[in-house]
């Protein structure tokens, strides 16, 4: 993409972040949000992107004075993820802020929203979802969040046909790379090196289709130009299933750092996504997880790196 106007939430996150810095090249690009981490937005200005502050909270009607509305492609990202428990304010907030967003920017070519595989009501372990499957919103280690980005899957479709604003919405897998904190899979690796337990299915194991940051930026563009009214639903991850423990016995490995698995009713759930749809927009994708794993830990944990 050249010479386009981008609007990114969530741009100090693992999935916008990186997209924003590789899309300022031939682009102008602005990231808004709250920027609470020190330092990070001077990181993004000298990457040439262009900063301006928004609170997703914020219901005033000035929200977004002040932001230009000429924006030709916008990424969601953003969420509040409800980790206070309460339902009523995580719908509020996520389905408000969209909505408005979408209104300020319904001039654009195409709107890309970042939902999550976490909605799809559960299967068996090793189900391959596709975007038919049923949803329920319900997951035991975060309620809240599914059920907000369920909530602003219908904000998207909404808007999209009241505005005349062609979307996407791409329920996104586990995303990881060496930016930001590396994804789930290093928030097992910390967990192994704290020697802290790992919960895992009593019987089987769970099964995801991670996606690498390298591959994730190269999506989004095609996610882009599917957008359509009404909009587009797509399972947004890699081309491999990976059990998740077979994920932490290449860990192990690689480090030498020992997995503690403790079988349990409740685990951190994964979902394995059917590509068909995905690969049909984007084509394939080109790093092979064991690949992508260990060149994230070279990057953020090389101490660790023993094979």
């Amino acid at each position: 993409m050249k010479g386009k106007k981008i609007l990114v939430t969530g741009g100090t996150g693992q999935v916008a972040r990186p997209v924003a810095q590789a899309l300022a090249a031939d682009n102008e690009v602005w990231c808004i949000g709250r920027f609470g981490t020190p330092g990070v937005e001077r990181e993004l200005a000298d990457a040439g992107i262009t900063t301006w502050h928004w609170d997703m909270a914020d219901t005033s009607d000035h929200a977004f004075k002040g932001l230009p509305e000429d924006f030709t492609h916008v990424l969601h990202s953003a969420v509040d993820r409800g980790e206070d428990g309460d339902f009523n304010r995580a719908a509020e907030v996520n389905t408000v802020a969209t909505g408005r967003l979408m209104t300020h920017c319904r001039t654009a070519e195409s709107f890309l929203y970042v939902s999550t595989g976490a909605l799809y009501a559960r299967r068996t372990l090793d189900h391959a979802y596709t975007e038919d499957d049923p949803v329920d919103g319900s997951a035991d280690w975060l309620p809240a969040y599914p059920m907000a980005k369920l909530a602003t899957e219908g904000v998207v479709r909404a808007f999209a046909r009241v505005l005349g604003l062609p979307a996407t919405i791409a329920r996104l897998n586990i995303a990881y790379g060496p930016g930001s904190y590396g994804g789930v899979p290093m928030l097992y690796f910390k967990q192994m090196l704290a020697g802290a337990p790992i919960a895992v299915p009593l019987q089987g194991q769970n099964w995801c289709s991670l996606l690498h940051t390298e591959d994730l930026v190269a999506h989004v563009p095609h996610l882009w130009q599917a957008a359509s009214v009404p909009s587009t639903v797509v399972n947004w991850g890699g081309d491999e299933a990976v059990g998740v423990t077979d994920l932490l016995r290449h860990i192990e490995a690689l480090t030498g750092v020992e997995a503690r698995l403790v079988p349990s009713e409740v685990t951190r759930e994964t979902y394995q996504f059917d590509p068909t749809l995905r690969r049909s927009l984007t084509g394939p994708c080109r790093v092979d997880w064991r690949d992508g794993i260990e060149r994230t830990l070279r990057a953020l944990h090389p101490q660790h790196v023993t094979a």
